[in-house]
C-alpha cells in the first residue's frame, strides 16, 4: 500500500496558507485545504482523501483547532501546531505536539514535516519538542 502524499493545511491567514501550500508543494506534497476553520478542516477530514498530516494553525475562525487535532488523533494521523502565541497558551492536553512557533521558515517546516511523515503513530519522542521561530524564505 502506498502512503498518501497530501498534508493538510488549516491556516486562516490567507497569506500564510498560500505560504504553507506553495512550501509544501517544494517538498513534493499534495495540499489538502487550506482549511481556514475547524467546520472546514473537519468535513475535509471526514471526506476527503486519505492524508499522511498536518499543519494546524492554533487559532482558526471558529476557535482553537483542537477538534481537529481530535479527529486527527482518532484517525492515527500526525499533526504539528503552528502558532505565533507561544506555547503556554496550548490546552494542556496537547503539550506533546509539536509546535511551530511563528514566523518559521522553510527549512523549520521542512524538518517538522519531514519528522511528521517518518512517525509511524501520532505519539513520538520528537512530539514535546517546540520549533524554534526563525526568519529566512518566505
Amino acid at each position: 500500500m502506498q502512503l498518501s502524499k497530501r498534508i493538510l493545511i488549516v491556516e486562516d491567514e490567507p497569506l500564510i496558507a498560500e505560504m504553507l501550500r506553495e512550501w509544501v508543494a517544494e517538498l513534493g506534497y499534495e495540499t489538502v485545504g487550506p482549511a481556514a476553520s475547524n467546520e472546514a478542516a473537519l468535513a475535509l477530514i471526514a471526506g476527503g482523501p486519505p492524508l499522511r498530516c498536518a499543519i494546524l494553525d492554533i487559532t482558526v475562525r471558529d476557535g482553537p483547532s483542537y477538534p481537529i487535532a481530535r479527529a486527527l488523533e482518532q484517525r492515527g494521523i500526525q499533526y504539528a501546531f503552528a502558532t505565533g502565541h507561544g506555547t503556554e497558551t496550548i490546552d494542556p492536553q496537547f503539550k506533546n505536539a509539536p509546535t511551530l512557533l511563528k514566523p518559521f521558515d522553510f527549512d523549520v517546516l521542512a524538518e517538522v514535516v519531514a519528522h511528521l511523515v517518518r512517525a509511524p503513530a501520532k505519539t513520538s519522542d520528537w512530539a514535546s519538542d517546540v520549533v524554534p521561530d526563525s526568519h529566512g524564505r518566505g
